[in-house]
């Protein structure tokens, strides 16, 4: 169990103190204060004026996120990086709630200022990861990332820091030892490892060694996690967890910047707020977990040589996520469809090069019952998949169970 040492808001009058661990929010009520008053104002933000240094979690007894880096107990720095952070805003126009915040290291590394933050954003019910750099006598933000799961930064136990030099990673007080990609143990000091030859476009697997806490009584001997790679664009978190390393498979050969593309299927949900895309903000597709692949078959279109056709799923914030990947027979580049999110019967656009394809899937029962609308020129026909040419106008398809009747339009350019 994580816990957290000090979460108070004053609100109202009232002083809470919150218990937070993964997924809940314990709250419990210390003391009412009533105040008689003769008018209505704005309650005083009780909270500290400048950011925590470390971040007040414990394992049992261990300190989870505990002050690093050589500027920890620099009051000017901290006064420095608290004033970048609270005139921070996300692309939506919050701001950081500074108490329950924290800064997780901030030092010299090789040279270069460097200070990380965990930013609590409730306007937005988010956790982002702030990397600053100090520009003269003052600091400001250089990297911003969200983190994509709805439980807290600091419940990870890897953190990506991008420096001139290349990746790094910022560990927890939990971690006895990180591999890098190479499956050797990435030097470490101070909780920040040494840079790691991370590709721009390509996932790598790094796999954490966890140490027995209260949590974990036995540890963990292998946590992994996948970086998609250095051109992950901000405000993309780039680390997605990989329990079972399924997700490493799932991306082997393929271009994570292709993925991440506004047509690809981690890039191409947006992220809605009201009645309007959000294009700045995290896609709704981002993957946060479970990447998997599953084999639809293979498939020759066009008299070709035969080629894999893979479904890809993944967790993300919103749901389950699925996608197609067409892998050539002869090693060439593979093709992927924008997300589709996860329904009994899929439809994906597979933008396949001189001639567009619509792929429908589904898992094949003995009282399943496809149907395509007359006249569809079937490449592909076979109990769980359909492949066709993309209509040139929006064509309905429809997959009949014994109790419920899906449909899914595709088509039209």
């Amino acid at each position: 169990m994580w816990l957290r040492k000090h979460d108070g808001d004053a609100i109202g009058g009232v002083q809470v103190a919150s218990v937070r661990r993964r997924g809940t929010k314990a709250t419990a009520l210390l003391t009412l204060l009533l105040v008689t008053v003769t008018g209505c104002g704005p309650v005083a933000d009780r909270g500290p004026t400048t950011l925590p240094v470390g971040y007040d979690t414990l394992d049992g007894s261990l300190a989870v996120w505990p002050p690093r880096g050589s500027l920890a107990g620099d009051a000017g720095t901290t006064a420095a990086v608290t004033a970048a952070v609270r005139d921070w805003r996300s692309p939506v126009d919050d701001r950081v709630h500074l108490p329950s915040s924290g800064i997780l290291f901030s030092g010299q590394v090789d040279g270069t200022p460097l200070a990380l933050v965990a930013a609590d954003v409730p306007g937005e019910s988010a956790s982002w990861l702030l990397q600053l750099t100090r520009d003269g006598d003052r600091w400001t933000v250089r990297h911003a990332t969200e983190y994509t799961d709805p439980g807290y930064l600091v419940y990870s136990d890897v953190l990506p820091v991008q420096l001139a030099d290349g990746r790094r990673y910022l560990t927890s007080a939990r971690v006895e030892r990180l591999l890098g990609p190479a499956g050797r143990a990435l030097p470490t000091a101070d909780g920040l490892t040494g840079p790691v030859a991370v590709p721009a476009c390509r996932a790598v697997e790094l796999t954490a060694t966890l140490r027995p806490t209260r949590s974990l009584p036995r540890g963990r001997a292998a946590d992994r996690v996948l970086d998609l790679g250095t051109a992950t664009a901000d405000p993309r978190y780039p680390l997605v967890r990989d329990e079972t390393g399924a997700g490493r498979r799932a991306v082997t050969g393929l271009d994570t910047c292709a993925l991440a593309g506004e047509r690809g299927p981690f890039g191409s949900i947006p992220r809605r707020i009201g009645d309007r895309d959000a294009p700045r903000s995290v896609p709704e597709s981002w993957p946060m977990a479970k990447l998997a692949v599953r084999s639809l078959g293979e498939v020759a279109l066009g008299g070709g040589e035969p080629a894999d056709l893979e479904q890809l799923s993944w967790e993300s914030a919103t749901g389950t996520m699925t996608a197609v990947v067409y892998r050539p027979a002869d090693g060439g580049t593979p093709v992927v469809s924008p997300a589709d999110r996860a329904s009994t019967l899929q439809a994906y656009l597979l933008p396949m090069p001189g001639q567009p394809l619509a792929v429908l899937s589904w898992r094949a029962t003995r009282d399943a019952s496809f149907a395509a609308p007359p006249g569809t020129a079937r490449l592909v026909d076979r109990p769980g998949l359909m492949v066709a040419p993309q209509p040139a106008t929006k064509q309905t398809f429809s997959l009949a169970g014994t109790e419920k009747t899906w449909y899914r339009s595709v088509g039209g350019r």
